[in-house]
């Protein structure tokens, strides 16, 4: 089908495929922009019920009624996007905006670091979190980090610091019921996850949840486990492979977080605040 919208010449890219990337697809597609989507072809998403980037793993993902669909071509994944699907493609290179030439860059890669991305890959160039510039490597940043400036629009000269920066990687999680760190679970060892447990599954304090090498990853606290990395992920030690939620909300794993939709909504306004939306539907 066929996608019908006002906005269906404003074609957007969205580098990245997890959690808060796909809480940005899904405020874009459902407000009727045609995407694409790019991921690693070994994504290391931990929230893969909500991440569109499960699709590299399964072929087919559904979040919150929107379908995502791995895609092995740039051909493919044009065809695809102007359609009620999203395409995820397994190509994370940096020139692939040159080779597309959408209206619209958003690196939600969130590494933390700008890797690649420049004001020129697009007419308008948006970038999550920390590690970009306004004005230098991109035309506006959203911030990511939770408190009073989460989601909001950064553009040259604003932002917390005034340096159209967002905050800086506090490399602590947001506190959840008084938890903060032992929320995130991390890998013992190098090697492969091997789960002992499911996403949405309720854990009690001491269970096992997954093993490394042999090494056990115990529960810290009771709580619900809202994501674990797929199995053919290969770690190394100390990297994230796991979010245990005190809340125990079941269904929190499986509903976009009000973070990502927060993270999503100042994406949607930096596109409908530019000039792009105006000028692609003039010229349609």
């Amino acid at each position: 089908m066929t996608l019908q919208s006002p906005f269906s010449k404003v074609l957007i890219l969205i580098k990245g495929a997890g959690d808060l990337a796909s809480g940005v697809a899904y405020r874009l597609k459902r407000s009727g922009f045609p995407l694409i989507m790019t991921e690693l072809p070994a994504p290391t998403l931990v929230r893969r019920t909500v991440s569109f980037g499960e699709a590299i793993y399964s072929g087919e993902t559904w979040v919150e009624g929107l379908v995502a669909r791995q895609v092995d071509s740039l051909t493919a994944a044009v065809q695809l996007a102007y359609s009620e699907r999203i395409p995820v493609l397994a190509d994370p290179d940096p020139a692939l905006p040159a080779r597309l030439k959408p209206a619209v860059v958003v690196d939600a890669i969130i590494a933390k670091v700008n890797t690649g991305t420049t004001l020129h890959d697009a007419p308008l160039v948006i970038a999550l979190g920390p590690g970009f510039t306004a004005g230098q490597d991109c035309h506006a940043v959203i911030e990511t980090n939770r408190g009073h400036w989460l989601g909001r629009v950064i553009y040259p000269g604003g932002g917390p610091a005034g340096d159209g920066c967002a905050e800086a990687n506090t490399n602590t999680p947001g506190q959840v019921k008084g938890h903060t760190a032992d929320r995130v679970l991390r890998a013992p060892a190098a090697g492969y996850v091997i789960p002992h447990a499911q996403i949405g599954e309720r854990i009690e304090a001491g269970q096992l949840i997954a093993s490394v090498a042999g090494h056990e990853i115990i529960a810290p606290f009771a709580g619900v486990l809202r994501g674990l990395v797929h199995p053919n992920v290969s770690v190394t030690p100390g990297f994230k492979i796991g979010d245990l939620d005190p809340r125990g909300e079941v269904s929190h794993c499986f509903t976009i977080s009000d973070k990502s939709l927060a993270i999503g909504g100042g994406v949607l306004e930096a596109v409908l605040a530019s000039d792009i939306v105006r000028t692609r539907w003039e010229k349609a």
